[in-house]
């Protein structure tokens, strides 16, 4: 089960930093700067990049990290939040950034607990990304995995998937072309669902692996008839409990 310290280790992450209007010069002075060198991402077309921002939160904050995520143009020119809207739950921790190749869209990987994930998309808009879909592309994408037949028998309320995740399946930048598709450029995004059933009363099948496409065109998800030996191996079934001596 998805454990309430998840939530603690920054309930009010983005709390006091979307309770006022951001910086438009940048970050605040009492940001940090990540500075690995996978914490900073750059555009395909080099106009644009990401750099991650945290800030230690005080105990009347209540405690963890809050995290900020700037895109600045060329000599670090219009600066802007790209969370700044944003439910405040969502930023408890640094994330992953995947452009599509013709910097057109951008997809956020973003932890939301141990073990737990989701996917935040955004289109182009000048020298800024805006949000691309009303609810994070990795919730539509289990909106429609459930109305698939793969579903049957699993459940449905969020907090019995434990460890759920939705993940960018790699190749977005190459237009996948691992997988031997030759799609429109930067059209498609592969989205890969997964969830266990560690905890759960009742066993049930669970998946790993499971995939689907989202269309930036059309904002309609499909299943690739390319997919489904893949997705038929996603689908788990429970272990049989042990027989008792």
């Amino acid at each position: 089960m998805r454990c309430g310290w998840i939530f603690g280790i920054g309930l009010v992450v983005l709390s006091t930093l979307t309770a006022a209007p951001a910086r438009a010069e940048g970050p605040a002075p009492d940001l940090k700067r990540l500075q690995d060198r996978d914490d900073t991402f750059k555009s395909p077309d080099k106009t644009l990049v990401i750099e991650q921002y945290s800030k230690s939160l005080s105990e009347a904050e209540g405690f963890g990290f809050a995290y900020q995520f700037w895109l600045f143009g060329k000599s670090r020119k219009n600066a802007f939040l790209l969370n700044r809207d944003e439910d405040k739950d969502l930023a408890h921790y640094p994330a992953g950034f995947r452009f599509s190749p013709n910097s057109q869209w951008l997809v956020r990987m973003q932890g939301t607990g141990a073990g737990f994930q989701t996917l935040l998309l955004y289109k182009r808009d000048g020298n800024r990304f805006v949000a691309a879909t009303a609810k994070p592309l990795g919730d539509l994408a289990w909106e429609y995995f459930f109305t698939q037949p793969v579903s049957k028998d699993m459940p449905t309320e969020p907090d019995e998937l434990n460890h759920k995740r939705a993940d960018l399946l790699k190749g977005m930048e190459e237009n996948y072309a691992w997988l031997g598709v030759k799609w429109p450029d930067s059209r498609y995004i592969v989205i890969s669902l997964g969830f266990d059933i560690q905890g759960n009363e009742k066993p049930t099948p669970y998946i790993q692996g499971w995939r689907c496409v989202y269309d930036t065109q059309t904002g309609q998800f499909s299943v690739p008839a390319a997919f489904a030996e893949q997705n038929a191996q996603a689908r788990k079934l429970p272990k049989p409990k042990a027989a008792r001596g």
